[in-house]
């Protein structure tokens, strides 16, 4: 199976020179799109050097635009254009996704549409968040589960393998969201799309480099993202 990562960094190259060779080595074939939002620490920089020694490593640098959700939104769209991969994975430039974990879910997505790597399901676990993140998040998601009727444990996860065949019927110019709600917003529509979703647990760690994107902006985009995108309100 062709396999393609996304890799949304904006202020990683900590993180993005560990993670590359990991994923590299965990999933051999794998290609790895960085989308970087013009980054003043070097994060492209650091990307470049290291596609001096790989081939799978690509990048795409951003500079009018800026913001998570969007840059998946245009790491997609270089995919399904260029790119002949069977299947997207979506995951963080922190390291809080461990690369180990890709194994089961492209095993898993022989009988599914799309797997999240998963916090929440049986035998998923988080280490290293305070007592009110991990409160936040488990509210978060029965919150999100309550109004939009998805299934899903971990609705929030940014950990996830989708067949591109499915992210085609995704009208992706409808996307609103730009900062975590968009990994709420993109299984909602995936799953209206009729896309079968399933869950394998992975072992979430908290940054160890860099700081947290979470903000006040981003929690109240999160409240109004679920009615938004099941009801056309807020």
């Amino acid at each position: 199976m062709n396999i393609c990562a996304v890799i949304p960094t904006y202020n990683e190259n900590d993180n993005v020179q560990k993670l590359l060779p990991l994923l590299l080595s965990a999933v051999p074939g794998v290609n790895a799109l960085v989308v970087d939002d013009n980054s003043p620490d070097g994060t492209a920089a650091t990307v470049r050097r290291l596609q001096k020694e790989s081939t799978q490593i690509h990048l795409l640098v951003r500079t009018q635009q800026r913001g998570f959700g969007t840059a998946y939104i245009t790491g997609f769209a270089e995919i399904l254009a260029h790119q002949p991969a069977d299947a997207v994975l979506m995951m963080d430039a922190d390291l809080s996704h461990d690369p180990v974990h890709v194994a089961a879910m492209i095993e898993r997505l022989a009988s599914c549409d799309a797997v999240v790597g998963s916090r929440y399901t049986a035998n998923g676990s988080v280490e290293g968040w305070e007592l009110s993140r991990r409160v936040l998040s488990r509210a978060g998601n029965a919150y999100v589960r309550n109004v939009t009727g998805m299934p899903f444990r971990d609705c929030s996860s940014g950990f996830m393998l989708v067949r591109t065949e499915m992210l085609r019927k995704v009208d992706l110019t409808r996307v609103n969201c730009t900062g975590y709600a968009f990994l709420m917003e993109l299984k909602y529509r995936l799953f209206r799309a009729g896309a079968r979703i399933e869950e394998v647990p992975i072992q979430f760690r908290n940054r160890i480099h860099g700081e947290s994107k979470i903000s006040a902006k981003i929690i109240r985009e999160g409240l109004r993202a679920p009615w938004r995108v099941r009801y056309g309100v807020l």
